[in-house]
Parts: structure tokens; C-alpha cells; sequence
């Protein structure tokens, strides 16, 4: 019988506490659209979606012509499927991981490696970072989405020393004089900046914990009274502590660009580059990796040392990685006809609206897809829709463009 190169997954969902509870999720909303046959508990959180071969969360293949179970199982027996260039890069592996991610409290204050300090980690304490890859990735709104991205420029940084006597007590009069002195000169900054977070971080925990307390003391008094709490970043502060009380992460706010995307818009995050999402959802694709280097805002294991600041950029001008590629596909409903176009690179096709019967030589029988549908599209196939909504349809692609 031929081989079926296009055929629909089911997906992965974790449960992690973070996630917006029930059918106020995104991620359990799109699990319903693709199975209206799943149950959705409303008190439980539903933060991710995985979509693709990563050995947490393979995907179920939803096609029982097919042997294999999983995606990753399926690519192991079919490697070309990676497409040539795909496949040899990556040493037959799928080498990215496409989410749907609904955030309702912080998540942890983290950075991912780049490969070689992946390696070295992984090698030198496999326990907390599973795997010897970089984690390079990128966030692109589905509601309105709340984050922390990468550093502040230094003025900003030494403007909020001023206006917050118990931040400065943390970062210590010395470094914050050094950092003053370092402005216009990008590596020394880098550096100064590296020297502040890190004496912050490794504060004594009375020491942060009554500083802590008395800022939030001072903040929730201030704002009681009606005086503007801006210059301390008032409301993010009180959020936060109230998600993670006596948490050190709750003074990255001084430090961490303070980001708010509409849909549509995206943050790409390299390696090393500091970030916290807040709250709302996004589609997220990344290296496959589950490496993560945390130093605030969480119960797990903090490795304040390893996650240190580089150089500050911008925190939304992404740099080139091989590992991976998003499309949003939008057809406008006067489109009745669309096809998704072939590339040499396995896809993973997610609907986030719209309706459509799905047709392709290598799928063999028709698709139909509808809010929630993943699909997987072997490299150098392409797919014909026919769209059966009258509103039109929105789809996110992910996959490897080298």
C-alpha cells in the first residue's frame, strides 16, 4: 500500500499550574475543536499544546492505516520525510517543537542555553537539563500576551535605582555607581549589568524578603492613598507577589523589558536572553529542547549563575536560527480555494479558525479540518483546501527552512 505522508495529530496537552483552568484556556478550547469528543475539566489548568516528536509529548498519529503510533516513531521509519537537507542537518530528527501555550500566572524568570553551554550542562548535571540542545524561540500573540524580554536599556535600569531605595538596597551602591559610569559603552555595560542581576539574585533571603515586604508595604499604601505607583511599576509588583510571595523574582521587573503584544505580534528569544511570560496565549516554536535555566518566580531548582544577562538588545529583533520557521496563513473568506504550498521541510499545520475539507495526493482520503486540527505535511507535499466557513481562516506553520 503507499506510504500516507499527510495525516492529522493528536497532540500532547501539560498540565503545568501556570495554565489558565478549563475552557478559559486557548489550549483546551483548540483540544475540543479537534476532538469534540475530549473532556475539558473546568477547575483544571490546560497550559501547553505540544505539537510535534519531542519524547515528553510525541504526538498520537490519527490515522490507523498507519503502523506507528506516534510522529516520532513515524519519522524514525521515515526519515525522508524530514525532507534531504532537513534530515542530514539534523541527524534525522524533526528539529523543532510547536506549542500553543495559555498562561494564567508567571511563569519562572528563565534563559535556555545556546548549544555549547547546553552540552556542558547537560553533561555536568543531566538531572536538570535533559538534553545537550540549544532553545532558541519565539512567541507570537493569539490574545493579547504579557511578558518579560531581555534587559532594560542601562538608563531605565539606573532611573528605576533611584525611584526604588529598596531595589538599590539589593543591587548595593557599588555596582549601581558602576553601572552608571558604563553607559555609551555596550560590552562594559553588558558586563556591570551581569555584576547587578547577579548580586541581586544571590541577596541573603531575609535580606530580599524584608526589602520585599517593605516595598510592597509602601506600594500597596501608595496606592490605597490614589498616588501613582508608575515609577515603581506598582500593579506588575503586586501581581507578581501575590502569584510568588517573598520571591526574588518579583524585583526582575527593574531589570526585564516589560513587553505587551497584540495578536498578531511576536517576540523572538535567543539564547541567554532573560524572560518571564506573564499572562495570556500564544503559538511558541522552538529548538527541541527542554532545557531551562531558571532564577525567579518558581518552586524548581534557580541556577542564578549559569542565567546571567548578555549584552542588551532588542528584545524583538530576532537573529537567524536554522532550527525553525512560522507562517501565519490567513485566507481572506472570499477565498474558497487554498493551497499550502510545498517546502523541503516536514511542516506541522495548526488551525486556529476556519473551516475546510482538506485534499492531497499524499494523504490518500480527504481531511477535514476545523479549529484545533494539527496536521502533518511530509516535506515536498502540499495540501488543497477547500474552505467550507464563511469567515475565512487563520493556520500557523511551523517548519525548517535552511
Amino acid at each position: 500500500m503507499e506510504e500516507v505522508r499527510v495525516f492529522p495529530l493528536t497532540c500532547a496537552v501539560q498540565n503545568y499550574a501556570w495554565g489558565k483552568l478549563g475552557l478559559d484556556s486557548e489550549v483546551a478550547k483548540l483540544v475540543l475543536g479537534g476532538d469534540p469528543a475530549a473532556v475539558v475539566e473546568e477547575g483544571k489548568p490546560y497550559a501547553e499544546l505540544w505539537m510535534g516528536a519531542h519524547p515528553k509529548g510525541d504526538a498520537q498519529i490519527k490515522d490507523n492505516r498507519i503502523a506507528q503510533t506516534t510522529l516520532g516513531e513515524w519519522i524514525a521509519h521515515f526519515p525522508a520525510c524530514l525532507g534531504s537537507k532537513v534530515k542530514d542537518t539534523f541527524q534525522g530528527q524533526l528539529p523543532f517543537l510547536f506549542k500553543v501555550l495559555s498562561v494564567n500566572t508567571a511563569l519562572s524568570i528563565q534563559a535556555h542555553p545556546n548549544r555549547e553551554l547546553a552540552a556542558r550542562l547537560h553533561a555536568q548535571f543531566p538531572e536538570h537539563y535533559p538534553d545537550n540542545n540549544h532553545k532558541p524561540e519565539m512567541a507570537i500573540a493569539l490574545t493579547r500576551f504579557e511578558g518579560l524580554c531581555g534587559f532594560r536599556p542601562a538608563e531605565e535600569i539606573l532611573g528605576f535605582l533611584k525611584s526604588v531605595p529598596e531595589f538599590h538596597a539589593l543591587v548595593g551602591n557599588e555596582a549601581a555607581e558602576e553601572l552608571r559610569c558604563s553607559v555609551g559603552n555596550a560590552v562594559h555595560t553588558g558586563q556591570v549589568l551581569k555584576k547587578c542581576f547577579t548580586r541581586m539574585m544571590n541577596c541573603e533571603k531575609k535580606v530580599f524578603v524584608d526589602q520585599l515586604n517593605m516595598l510592597v508595604k509602601r506600594v500597596t499604601e501608595d496606592g490605597a492613598a490614589g498616588k501613582d505607583t508608575s515609577s515603581s511599576i506598582g500593579d506588575l509588583l503586586l501581581r507578581l507577589h501575590s502569584q510568588y510571595p517573598g520571591d526574588i523574582g518579583c524585583f526582575s521587573i527593574y531589570f526585564l523589558n516589560h513587553m505587551l503584544l497584540e495578536p498578531g505580534q511576536a517576540m523572538f528569544l535567543g539564547a541567554n536572553e532573560p524572560h518571564a511570560y506573564l499572562y495570556g496565549d500564544c503559538v511558541e516554536c522552538m529548538a527541541c529542547s527542554d532545557n531551562t535555566v531558571r532564577a525567579g518566580l518558581t518552586p524548581k531548582y534557580i541556577d542564578v549563575n549559569t542565567l546571567t544577562p548578555p549584552t542588551p538588545a532588542s528584545p524583538c529583533t530576532p537573529p537567524p536560527v536554522p532550527d525553525f520557521s512560522v507562517m501565519r496563513i490567513q485566507v481572506p473568506p472570499s477565498v474558497k480555494q487554498y493551497t499550502v504550498a510545498p517546502v523541503d521541510s516536514a511542516s506541522i499545520l495548526l488551525v486556529i479558525e476556519g473551516d475546510a475539507m482538506a485534499t492531497s495526493v499524499a494523504a490518500l482520503s480527504d481531511i477535514t479540518l476545523s479549529r484545533g486540527t494539527v496536521l502533518f505535511v511530509s516535506a515536498n507535499e502540499s495540501v488543497s483546501l477547500h474552505v467550507t466557513c464563511t469567515s475565512g481562516m487563520t493556520m500557523f506553520r511551523a517548519c525548517c527552512l535552511l
